[in-house]
């Protein structure tokens, strides 16, 4: 039986963000469905609007979901029971939209969503342009690391590392964005004001692989 040496190597990165991420929420409620379909088409293009007087074309603004579903309300009845009634329906229509890193221009593109007549909900996150790149210094690093690890204990075992045997990778998505969060309210949008010139916190990832090698 070949004997072996089972050895799981890890990998560290850490990136400066150079992308930015806006993902919005657009809702739109009336009790008749052609009604709020046509809130919807609305606010939609109030938005559109709004990022083109930012220096973006509107089709930079992606759909990542739209679901339209029935709602309903809870009352107390005439014995005090607690009860549901039919209150029309809700669109969600979520959207994203990316662009390279520069408070200038986030300042710009918040303060012409801020006065457009719509609010949208909003969530600003830091992330990087190139994942693959990012992806394959983690394997890279992971293997050298997994290998070094072998051969100082096969060493200090006094044996022989031979053949690489197998090696165990779970490829998943990667979680690429900075901690730092950047926030600001509805009503401090609509203001013009230059934005500080913030340093998003690098982020920080790391990834394993097992390798297993054949010992002499």
């Amino acid at each position: 039986m070949n004997r072996t040496i089972t050895i799981k190597g890890t990998g560290k990165v850490s990136v400066k963000p150079d992308l930015i991420i806006i993902t919005m929420c657009l809702e739109s409620h009336d009790y008749e469905y052609e009604k709020t379909m046509k809130l919807a088409a609305e606010s939609i293009n109030i938005l559109q609007n709004a990022i083109e007087k930012a220096g973006f074309n509107k089709d930079n603004l992606k759909t990542t979901d739209f679901n339209i579903k029935t709602h309903y309300e809870s009352y107390r009845d005439k014995d005090n029971n607690y009860k549901s009634r039919f209150d029309g329906y809700i669109c969600e229509h979520g959207l994203k939209l990316e662009f390279d890193f520069d408070t200038e221009v986030l300042s710009n593109l918040l303060t012409a969503i801020g006065k457009a007549m719509v609010e949208p909900n909003l969530n600003i996150q830091f992330s990087v342009k190139d994942k693959d790149a990012v992806n394959e210094e983690l394997l890279i690093r992971a293997t050298e690391n997994a290998k070094s690890k072998a051969e100082i204990l096969t060493k200090a075992s006094n044996v022989t590392l031979g053949d690489l045997i197998s090696i165990d990778y779970n490829w998943g998505d990667l979680y690429l964005y900075s901690n730092t969060n950047y926030n600001m309210e509805d009503r401090c949008m609509a203001f013009k004001t230059s934005a500080p010139d913030i340093t998003p916190d690098d982020i920080d990832v790391s990834d394993t692989v097992t390798f297993v090698w054949e010992i002499k």
